[in-house]
């Protein structure tokens, strides 16, 4: 294959680039031997460059009404506000406490024996030349004999344990006809190069929200619950891409 001069330049500006970016970081690694890791300094924390615009579900804009000379808001449900989740856009906590123990073991068994003879004697009255075309003695009455036998025998078990404690906040994205309310959240930790997420999903009814604003997963109905991570320690923790596939298209 041959390279034209812009390929080479090309790819020697490329290895310069990662050869200056690998010095940089051992040169500031070598000036912080035996030192402090330095602290980020203070700034605005909306013109950092991973800070994103956030667009969530909004309520729709009500028109409060005051009666003169009254404290009481028209459409006011109760004198106190109540601090539970009730429109789209509010949050509330979602409680998940998760102790599951399933224990299964099945065993069957099963066996067959079968035997069948066949005979006949006279053989059409050819039962004297069979001698010719077979080595040893025949005996008419027991020409044929079959017997199989089969047997089989499986077993197997489960023994399953998982607990969960968990809490995320979640919002309230939908009110439905009925007045139940669609809830969903997602939380994100990531320490070092492992990012660990946590998503909650599903239906809760206003009823079920306690006085703290907080609801056990429990009471959510179509609850759609995930607790996984992402990462180098979970890349290495999985067989390589070529051997699921090898995995999956072997038929043996």
């Amino acid at each position: 294959m041959t390279l034209t001069y812009r390929s080479v330049f090309r790819l020697a500006a490329i290895s310069g680039l990662a050869l200056s970016l690998v010095a940089c970081n051992a040169a500031d690694r070598l000036q912080n031997i035996g030192k402090a890791p330095d602290l980020t300094p203070i700034q605005n924390p909306a013109s950092r460059a991973e800070v994103q615009t956030v667009s969530l579900p909004m309520p729709e804009p009500e028109t409060v009404s005051y009666q003169p000379n009254s404290l009481w808001r028209a459409g006011s449900r109760a004198f106190f506000r109540d601090q539970r989740a009730s429109t789209v856009g509010d949050i509330l906590t979602v409680t998940i406490e998760i102790t599951d123990k399933a224990e299964i073991e099945n065993t069957t068994e099963r066996s067959r024996s079968n035997s069948e003879d066949a005979g006949l004697n006279n053989l059409f009255g050819y039962a004297q030349n069979l001698d010719r075309f077979l080595p040893d003695q025949v005996d008419n009455a027991n020409l044929v004999g079959l017997d199989s036998t089969s047997a089989s025998r499986g077993a197997g078990s489960v023994d399953r344990e998982e607990t969960v404690n968990l809490t995320v906040a979640a919002i309230v994205t939908q009110i439905l006809p009925n007045g139940n309310l669609v809830i969903q959240g997602k939380q994100e930790v990531r320490v070092n190069y492992e990012v660990r997420e946590l998503l909650v999903a599903g239906v809760i009814r206003p009823e079920d929200i306690s006085n703290q604003n907080t609801i056990n997963h429990t009471q959510i109905a179509e609850a759609r619950i995930s607790y996984g991570g992402r990462g180098q320690i979970t890349d290495v923790q999985q067989p390589r891409y070529g051997q699921q596939v090898f995995d999956i298209i072997m038929p043996f």
